[in-house]
C-alpha cells in the first residue's frame, strides 16, 4: 500500500525480532495524497523519515521475507520510499479491464 510517515516510535524494550530496528507511524493514503485507513507502526527496511510517502507491505509471511527471518512478531514493513506517484490516463487504463 501507499502510505506516509506520520511518526516515529520509540521503545526502550523490544520483542526480540524488532531488536535492532527502527520503527514507524505510516498514514496509508491514496495516490493523490488523501488519508484512508488506520495509522498503524511498521518496520523501516528503507530509511524513510517522517513526511516521506512510502510503499508498505502489510502481510506477516512477506514481512518475514524482507527481513529474511522466519515467521515472528512482525507484520507490517516498509519496503521503499517513494519519489512520485503518476496518475492519470495510464492509472485509469491500469484499473480499468481490457475492452
Amino acid at each position: 500500500m501507499l502510505a506516509r510517515v506520520v511518526g516515529e516510535v520509540v521503545a526502550t524494550i523490544k520483542h526480540d525480532h524488532l531488536a535492532g530496528q527502527k520503527l514507524l507511524l505510516v498514514q496509508p493514503v491514496t495516490p493523490a495524497g488523501a488519508p484512508t485507513g488506520r495509522v498503524a507502526i511498521a518496520v523501516d527496511c528503507a530509511q524513510a523519515g517522517p513526511g516521506d510517502h512510502v510503499l508498505v507491505m502489510d502481510e506477516g509471511n512477506g514481512a518475514a521475507q524482507v527481513l529474511r527471518r522466519g515467521r515472528g512478531a512482525v507484520r507490517t514493513v516498509i519496503v521503499g520510499v517513494v519519489d512520485a506517484v503518476e496518475a492519470g490516463a495510464t492509472a485509469d487504463r491500469a484499473a480499468s479491464p481490457p475492452p
